[in-house]
């Protein structure tokens, strides 16, 4: 179908030192909110979008990601021969059916512009997702469905974006938008006073593969890495770039309180979880 988005990127190459030592041996991806670890949470979001081909940029330490998404056959008969079909089901689902997974190093720490860039050949001449699952969002309607939304209205690339408090600028890729929410400007972490709004992008793109060549000659900006928020600001020379304001909330698990904070909400909207825990948090 026209307009239809069938590759998801992923980088996960990062390291996660904010949740050192856990992240020396296990992956911030698969740290669990509640039962279910941040990147199956972005598997099912881009697969609820449509995507079938999923592309990890990753690390040579992260294998375990790998192996998550592989079928245990040995599990899955142990669980059937124990007549736990619950469990059983939430194994199975882990894979999804009709997905390909590819897995491509990215052998230097250079950014998150550089990491997408990685995926060139994967992706090919197509528009694709891109999503960071230390970005959790709840919502009714994922993210990805959101941006694929706007994406079919008018063929362009499209990005996620929430208001930020204003100290928090410099941790964020900023834009100005029009009234019809086209991007008029993007600023990759600027100082409150150079800002040119509170509103930052968060972890959800859907990108038109014209940002590879864009990448491929972005020099290295803040923090002596290839960003993606300047080859975003290249592309507005060729094509409308559109911003959604999406529905939902997000958790920036990236940080220990916004990943203590998804754990908590996540559990209270549990029917199983959510009557104990509330007592037990009365009882602090």
């Amino acid at each position: 179908m026209p307009g239809t988005v069938r590759t998801a990127v992923f980088p996960v190459a990062g390291r996660g030192t904010r949740f050192l030592p856990v992240t020396k041996s296990v992956p911030k991806e698969l740290l669990p909110v509640v039962d279910k670890p941040l990147i199956q949470y972005a598997v099912e979001e881009a697969v609820g979008a449509g995507a079938t081909r999923l592309v990890f940029v990753t690390h040579s330490s992260k294998s375990a990601i790998e192996h998550h998404f592989q079928s245990d056959q040995d599990l899955e008969q142990a669980l059937a021969g124990k007549e736990q079909q619950d469990l059983l089901a939430l194994v199975q689902d882990t894979v999804p059916v009709g997905v390909s997974f590819r897995y491509i190093e990215q052998r230097e720490p250079l950014g998150l512009g550089h990491a997408v860039l990685c995926a060139r050949d994967a992706v090919g001449d197509e528009p694709f997702f891109v999503h960071l699952p230390d970005d959790l969002i709840r919502s009714q309607v994922g993210c990805l469905q959101q941006l694929l939304d706007r994406y079919e209205q008018h063929q362009s690339s499209v990005i996620a974006v929430e208001e930020v408090a204003l100290e928090k600028t410099p941790s964020y890729g900023i834009v100005a938008l029009d009234d019809n929410g086209r991007l008029r400007e993007i600023i990759e972490k600027p100082e409150p006073a150079d800002a040119p709004s509170n509103l930052g992008v968060v972890g959800r793109y859907l990108l038109t593969p014209r940002i590879f060549d864009l990448l491929a000659t972005t020099p290295r900006g803040s923090g002596g890495e290839i960003q993606l928020t300047d080859a975003i600001a290249a592309l507005l020379q060729y094509e409308d770039i559109f911003a959604v304001r999406f529905s939902g909330t997000r958790y920036d698990c990236g940080n220990t309180l916004g990943y203590i904070r998804a754990n908590v909400d996540f559990a209270l909207a549990r029917d199983d979880l959510r009557d104990e825990l509330r007592s037990a948090l009365k009882n602090l």
